[in-house]
């Protein structure tokens, strides 16, 4: 009876905020997906884990969903990890999870690895996470993370650790295959051995070639063989040389900025077309594999700061009509026609219910069309929202 009401009570939730995660802007095409928040999935952790901020989010050949979050270090003093306090501090509340997990279609947690081990350098912040078409994972390393009050850090006194500038590629069981790319080792954009702080990463498994968004400090896309790690070739904004200048804070009446200034994601679709997040110019720039510049679009041209283009995933379609876009600072997700980039719909706004965000950083999407997201900052969760078919919602659901 009561898991009854529960579920009641949590359809009734769904119901009511279906036209908030469903919603399409003024004139959308009547092909415009819809969606509907699952507020049961996942299902919850084992062992009394808490998620920290989640950076990468991805979906594998199985529909199997992956997350990487930065864990104690972003979590505050009043978080509630008592259970890791030294002695503890309760009795049954609470863990920060292992850095890496892996939830099968039903919400459960089936695996889970990460951290410092022998042979490579476990990120200070990870970046973006996927999973290639063999099933490696590669984790982007981005730190150090932008500190937060009261954060758990490093003690008094302790020097900081060198910045991170390496990207991480392993088996699904967590096994370490390969690392380009060292921590403190940087390179400016022009360097064809070394990266700083690398913020995403796509992989092209036929080609053998990994794509990495480099990214949070310097200014373009970098390309290394998949296998060995060794350079291929690298481009900037509009597929230019890239510089390592400061060109200032955004400005919405400016002209188009001719550098990225924050490359913070790189994604391939089936077609070959690179695609990157140009974050803090609130652009989506288009490429051909080699950097031959093909277009952009701009997403919520008026957002300062730290920008309105995040990350980005593609239908399940088979053309990839649509691209959806995480903006972490209008806290909702774009929903892009690929062919014109441009903006049909969105999914969610500001706030801690289901369907609502804070700090939505990742996006993914399974075989069935179901968009996955997870939020960073102090947001720290990871949604579904179920494919609910092309068209408006009716006229019930918008009410």
């Amino acid at each position: 009876m009561a898991r009854t009401r529960t579920l009641a009570i949590g359809a009734a939730l769904a119901a009511s905020i279906f036209s908030l995660v469903g919603r399409a802007s003024p004139g959308p095409p009547d092909t415009a997906p819809t969606f509907q928040v699952d507020p049961f999935w996942p299902r919850p952790l084992p062992n009394h884990w808490l998620l920290g901020s989640i950076t990468g989010v991805a979906v594998d050949a199985r529909d199997h969903v992956w997350l990487v979050h930065r864990g104690g270090p972003s979590m505050t003093a009043r978080t509630e990890i008592g259970l890791a306090a030294t002695p503890p501090t309760a009795e049954s509340c609470c863990l920060p999870a292992p850095l890496v997990l892996q939830f099968n279609a039903a919400g459960d947690v089936v695996s889970n690895w990460g951290g410092p081990g022998e042979g490579y350098d476990w990120p200070q912040s990870p970046g973006g996470l996927t999973v290639d078409a063999k099933g490696n994972v590669w984790i982007a390393a981005s730190g150090p993370a932008d500190p937060l009050p009261g954060a758990r850090g490093r003690g008094a006194g302790a020097p900081p650790p060198p910045p991170d500038a390496h990207v991480l590629k392993f088996s699904s069981s967590g096994r370490f295959l390969l690392q380009i790319g060292k921590a403190g080792r940087t390179g400016d954009s022009t360097s064809t051995t070394g990266l700083n702080r690398p913020a995403a990463v796509d992989v092209d498994v036929a080609a053998s070639e990994v794509y990495v968004a480099d990214g949070v400090i310097n200014r373009r896309i970098v390309v290394f063989d998949s296998e060995t790690g060794a350079y291929k070739r690298h481009w900037g904004a509009y597929g230019a040389r890239p510089e390592d200048v400061d060109i200032g804070p955004y400005d919405p009446a400016a002209p188009p900025a001719k550098q990225f200034r924050v490359p913070a994601c790189v994604k391939l679709s089936r077609d070959g077309i690179v695609y990157v997040c140009d974050r803090r110019n609130n652009r989506l720039q288009v490429f051909r594999k080699d950097g031959t510049f093909v277009k952009e679009a701009v997403v919520a041209k008026e957002t300062r700061g730290q920008g309105s283009v995040w990350a980005i995933a593609f239908s399940s379609d088979p053309r990839q009509q649509f691209v959806y876009v995480a903006d972490g600072s209008n806290q909702k997700v774009w929903v892009l026609q690929r062919d014109t980039l441009a903006v049909v719909s969105s999914i969610g706004a500001g706030g801690r219910w289901p369907g609502y965000f804070y700090g939505v950083g990742s996006v993914a999407v399974d075989s069935a069309g179901n968009v996955y997201t997870g939020e960073t900052y102090e947001g720290k969760r990871l949604q579904k929202f179920v494919f609910k078919g092309p068209g408006r919602p009716n006229a019930k659901e918008q009410r």
